[in-house]
Order: C-alpha cells, then sequence, then structure tokens
C-alpha cells in the first residue's frame, strides 16, 4: 500500500471533533472517491492527508513512514494536490504553470532542465492541452485552467494525486472530461484521492467510493453497493432511487422530487 490511514482524528479546538475513526489503504492504480454533505470534513481530511494540519490521533503512512516524519518535499514527490479553487495572479503561460510541479524535483537554486521540459510536455500531452502551452492562464476557460493544474500535478510524477472536488466549478462537458481524465490516471498506476459532492461521479470513476457523514465513513466499498438509496437517504437527507440507465450503460443517481403543479400548461 502507498498510503495507509488508521484511526485518524482531527479537532481544530481540542473538544469538537472534526471526524475521528477513519480508515483506509490506497494502492497504486486505486482510486478512492470520497462523498458526503457540506460540513462533514472532507477537505479537513485532505489536509491532514497532505500533512498540512496534523493529526489529533491516529497515523497516516506515505509508503511506509509517517507523513509526520517527512519533509514538505519528500511528501511533494510522492503526492500530487488538486486544489479546489486556484486564483493565480501573475499571467504565466499555461507551459509554465505545469513546469512549477517539477518544483520538488529540483536542488536548491537550480532551474528546470532539459529533462524537466520533457517532462512537462508529456504531461500537457497526457492531458490533451499541449495546444495551449503558450497561452497566458488568464485567457483560459475554467475548464481548460482546471486541466493545467491536473497536468501540473502530473508533472510532479507523483505515486498518489488528489483531488478536492475537481469538478465543482465545471460546465457539464467539463466535468465529465475531467472525470475520464481522472479515471485514466487511475488506470495508468497513479493512485488516486477525489472528494466530490455529486454522487453519480463515483459511477463514472468506478473502484472505491466512501460516504462521509457527520466525521465518519458510514459505507466504503464498491459504488454498486455502496451508492444505495438508504446510504444516500442518511448522508443527504433526501429520498434518491438509483435505476440502471440502458442508454449510459450504469447506475445513476436520481433524487426523488416531486414536481407540483404551476399553472396552465404545466406537465409534471
Amino acid at each position: 500500500m502507498i498510503l495507509q490511514v488508521s484511526d485518524a482524528g482531527f479537532s481544530y479546538d481540542g473538544r469538537r471533533s472534526i471526524f475521528e475513526g477513519i480508515s483506509f489503504s490506497l494502492d497504486t492504480g486505486e482510486c478512492l472517491c470520497i462523498l458526503g454533505p457540506n460540513g462533514t470534513g472532507k477537505s479537513t481530511l485532505i489536509k491532514c492527508l497532505l500533512n498540512l494540519l496534523p493529526l489529533g490521533q491516529g497515523c497516516i503512512q506515505l509508503a511506509g513512514e509517517e507523513i509526520a516524519d517527512l519533509s514538505r518535499t519528500e511528501i511533494a514527490k510522492k503526492i500530487a494536490y488538486v486544489p479546489q479553487s486556484h486564483q493565480i495572479v501573475f499571467p504565466f503561460t499555461v507551459g509554465e504553470l505545469v513546469l512549477m510541479g517539477r518544483t520538488p524535483h529540483l536542488p536548491a537554486f537550480a532551474g528546470p532542465g532539459k529533462s524537466d521540459s520533457t517532462t512537462v510536455q508529456a504531461a500537457l500531452e497526457t492531458v490533451g492541452i499541449a495546444h495551449l502551452a503558450e497561452r497566458p492562464v488568464s485567457d483560459i476557460s475554467g475548464g481548460e485552467l482546471q486541466l493545467a493544474l491536473i497536468a501540473r500535478a502530473v508533472a510532479q510524477q507523483p505515486e498518489i494525486l488528489i483531488l478536492d472536488e475537481p469538478t465543482s466549478h465545471l460546465d457539464f462537458g467539463n466535468q465529465i472530461r475531467v472525470l475520464q481524465l481522472i479515471d485514466r490516471l487511475a488506470r495508468n498506476g497513479i493512485g488516486v484521492i477525489m472528494t466530490s459532492h455529486f454522487p453519480d461521479h463515483s459511477f463514472v470513476v468506478r473502484q472505491t467510493v466512501a460516504i462521509m457523514k457527520g466525521g465518519n465513513f458510514i459505507a466504503v466499498g464498491p459504488p454498486e453497493e455502496v451508492l444505495t438509496p438508504q446510504n444516500l437517504g442518511e448522508a443527504y437527507g433526501i429520498d434518491v432511487a438509483v435505476p440502471y440507465v440502458t442508454e449510459a450503460g450504469r447506475q445513476a443517481c436520481v433524487p426523488k422530487i416531486i414536481l407540483k403543479e404551476k399553472g396552465p400548461g404545466f406537465i409534471p
């Protein structure tokens, strides 16, 4: 296992627990999608996985070593992170942004070399945005920026890729493109942990899903076993159907909403 989380817990004030008793493992090429409502502790858990926040209890092992004992550079060589939102002030080109992913691999005061440029080009091509390399990041769309951030993470050549709600600001089409890219990266051997507010995403990036509620995992396993009407109802407080959609070739999560008549000509 490249990542092992055992009985992890965290509290900001030492009194109210944000999450507790979290245990899971991640192997090469595995994808874990963490679902759950707002305020349940998903983003805080990610910060602990990156060692940005120290655990209050339990431990996190990265490649067999306690993550708390590793330097920031050692962690960055193994874990790449794509944040939920990112504001870029300076007009870097897309290529320059992706090149920043090579920073953990450079000696102090050293600049990137030919091999780093080759790695960046490969990352751009993997993500499908090589044609944007010379474009300023201020001139590209939100979906293209998200792909550029993923390309920067790929250029780190990590063993683990962590993404915090990677599709939260994207339109419907770009959501699917990003999910397909994440699925492809996992199939190519990168361990992936992602959070999402959309249960359907677990049927697109298919491996393991965990539902987080009240600071705990209430269910962990394959999406077909975890994404049940009972579990989704407990997590989100609404009635949800999970039918198989023949046209899509997969199950889908559909909230049960009763439409009330709104006037003449309204079709329920």
